[in-house]
């Protein structure tokens, strides 16, 4: 059964140099109206976790939110979804270190209308801000990390760094570590307390 996994498939297929035939047939099937091009597979934890927070089944509402494997795809991945492509609407989060990748894909893509959120260093970076120094390190414990952590945090190179820098390199120093994090994050939070970019994305949708 078709579903929005089917269509995300078949879009990476389509950026990847494969036919663009199927992304339109499931484009139609499931009544796709917008993309969330987000740079990888953490930030797209993060935002499914805040819609299942609020309620929200993106996939039934015709969004698609889309893990494009880093920034330098946004061109790419606009061209094909956006007004030259499926015409779709087009949203997402950028960090602002690769605001101008952004800029540049998009008008490449005549897709510069299309709204975008910018996150200060990356989306990691907002959450730990959001939560706190404490609380993030109680995240870690009750998640079972907390020795790796430890281990982590005795690195010469960790040495005099500030909490949150060091909080937001560990969650990157394993496989999968981000994209689960990204969940437990977002889903720690008070609901007064979301990052901007993250809640003006999913206010937006």
């Amino acid at each position: 059964m078709a579903d929005m996994g089917s269509f995300r498939q078949a879009v990476i297929a389509w950026a990847a140099g494969g036919p663009g035939g199927p992304a339109r047939e499931l484009a139609a099937r499931l009544s796709v109206r917008a993309a969330v091009l987000l740079e990888g597979p953490s930030d797209a934890a993060a935002v499914d976790a805040l819609a299942t927070r609020r309620g929200r089944d993106l996939a039934a509402e015709g969004i698609c939110v889309l893990p494009m494997g880093g920034a330098m795809s946004v061109g790419r991945f606009a061209g094909l979804l956006g007004p030259p492509g499926l015409d779709l609407r087009l949203t997402g989060l950028c960090d602002e270190a690769e605001r101008r990748f952004y800029t540049a894909g998009l008008e490449r893509a005549g897709a510069t209308r299309q709204e975008f959120f910018v996150c200060m260093a990356d989306l990691e970076d907002e959450l730990i801000r959001a939560l706190g120094v404490a609380r993030v390190a109680e995240l870690v414990r009750a998640e079972g990390d907390v020795r790796a952590l430890q281990t982590f945090l005795r690195q010469p190179a960790q040495q005099g760094r500030p909490a949150d820098q060091q909080l937001r390199r560990f969650l990157g120093t394993k496989k999968g570590r981000k994209i689960h994090y990204g969940r437990v994050l977002v889903e720690a939070l008070d609901p007064d307390r979301t990052p901007a970019p993250l809640d003006d994305l999913l206010t937006g949708l």
